[in-house]
């Protein structure tokens, strides 16, 4: 079907609703790299014109990638519901923009309305909101998840303490666990990113976090980040594994360029569901995803970056999820080139991520060679907290030695919490002040109590956890 509209005495079209989604998309680097991207603001504004007009039900009659071709697409299919979307299927995309930041849409309306959305349709009208558009949506959004600790209570912000190390050594990512724990990160996960990805390491990384938490009585869960196929053969050895880890994308295609597919995730969720290792629920999957993972994984069919991604959306929702992340800036300057574009891309991930049901955390980052700094990052940080970011990502001074990116420091957490005013998960904040962490007022204290780390612990620390 072609969409057209008129600006400025200028005919516009748009030879279906891919290209008119790919125009109407805000400026950025990886549109612009798959040669898909508006050629001038006066289009970009004209296709977001034709599509603030399309009817929501447009996207249930035109596919953007068949499926036919990709289980993403047919998945996409079978979760939507009719009955859901019924009070707002009568909705042009700019009349639903209008609608989800009207008092109508409360948080019980929204919590109601996520399988009658499809993500092209979350997608689309992200596309037509400023940056406080998305951020007040989003506010009124709840996902609430559980395994040892409960994430996304309103007025809370859970934290991935990231202890990654260049070589794996169970010394320096056993005192990178505790200087995060110090400054009161760790309650969304304890998650390292291993260097390799053999299964021998896999199971090492787990017993030395596990022995960790278990050692400090620590209500969080822990996560060696390898491949999924990974887990499933830790799992065989018996390695105490709490939540399954994998990078997912928005097609077939680029799944498949993961080593992954639904049917090996929901094989991976059923093994961690045998464990029952959680104590206040059972959400054991965490994904992670990022605009320009199918473009790089040549796998996007010519769908604009920020469309795919919420079409990895579905894929996570349709599993027990405690956790999902964008690493917004990590994927590079050819994707996201600045800082204005990844908090453009932050704000919007987050925002479709939560009006589809998701426990959206991001990972406010950039590579070193993207224009952007921590002022960026301090500013896309403050405005997710604003936003209701259920966690975010910290490590040992925002530098990441590992995997050679920027984060955020787990300071920067605690600005969050004691300036912006948002607190830990409830079970972590129990835990913060049983070991001396925080006063009575629940602010961190800034000397650690002497007790906080037992003898076996010291000894694991300066010997015993090297690999």
């Amino acid at each position: 079907m072609v969409y057209a509209t008129t600006l400025d005495h200028q005919r516009f079209t748009f030879d279906g609703l891919k290209v008119l989604m790919a125009k109407a998309t805000p400026r950025r680097s990886g549109d612009e790299l798959a040669g898909i991207a508006a050629e001038s603001a006066v289009e970009r504004i004209a296709a977001q014109l034709a599509l603030a007009d399309l009817p929501l039900r447009a996207f249930l009659e035109e596919e953007l990638i068949p499926a036919e071709i990709d289980e993403v697409s047919a998945l996409i299919q079978a979760q939507h519901d009719p009955a859901a979307f019924a009070p707002v299927q009568s909705l042009t995309v700019g009349e639903f923009r209008n609608w989800l930041l009207s008092p109508e849409a409360t948080t019980e309306a929204l919590t109601a309305l996520r399988f009658g959305l499809t993500p092209e349709m979350v997608a689309a009208v992200s596309k037509l909101m400023r940056l406080q558009d998305l951020i007040a949506v989003a506010a009124k959004c709840r996902v609430i998840t559980r395994f040892r600790s409960t994430i996304g209570l309103a007025g809370r912000m859970a934290a991935r303490n990231q202890p990654n190390h260049p070589t794996d050594d169970g010394f320096g990512i056993a005192l990178s666990v505790v200087d995060g724990l110090l400054l009161g990160s760790g309650d969304a996960v304890i998650g390292v990113n291993p260097v390799t990805d053999t299964v021998d390491d896999y199971v090492r990384i787990c017993h030395l976090l596990d022995d960790l938490r278990t050692r400090l009585a620590i209500p969080t869960q822990t996560c060696c980040l390898g491949h999924v196929t990974t887990a499933l053969q830790a799992i065989e050895r018996g390695a105490p594994v709490d939540l399954v880890f994998q990078s997912i994308a928005g097609s077939e295609k680029a799944n498949t360029g993961f080593g992954i597919d639904l049917a090996l995730l929901r094989e991976a969720q059923d093994a961690a569901k045998s464990l029952n290792r959680g104590t206040v629920g059972r959400d054991c999957m965490y994904f992670e995803t990022g605009q320009g993972a199918a473009l790089s994984a040549e796998g996007h069919h010519g769908v604009d970056q920020q469309t795919m991604e919420a079409r990895a959306y579905a894929v996570a929702r349709a599993f027990d999820c405690l956790l999902i992340n964008t690493v917004v800036g990590f994927i590079g300057p050819e994707y996201l080139y600045d800082g204005k574009q990844i908090t453009r891309a932050g704000l919007e991930d987050h925002f479709c991520g939560k009006l589809l049901g998701l426990p959206m955390g991001v990972d406010v980052c950039y590579t070193n060679h993207a224009e952007a700094d921590q002022d960026d990052m301090d500013q896309l940080l403050t405005l997710l907290v604003a936003a209701g970011v259920n966690f975010v990502i910290s490590v040992p001074g925002a530098d990441d030695i590992m995997l050679n990116y920027q984060s955020l420091a787990h300071h920067d957490v605690l600005y969050a919490r004691e300036t912006l005013k948002v607190r830990p998960a409830p079970e972590f904040e129990a835990w913060l002040a049983e070991v001396g962490l925080t006063d009575a007022e629940g602010l961190l204290r800034r000397e650690a109590p002497a007790n906080l780390l037992p003898a076996d612990l010291l000894a694991l620390t300066s010997g015993g956890a090297h690999g």
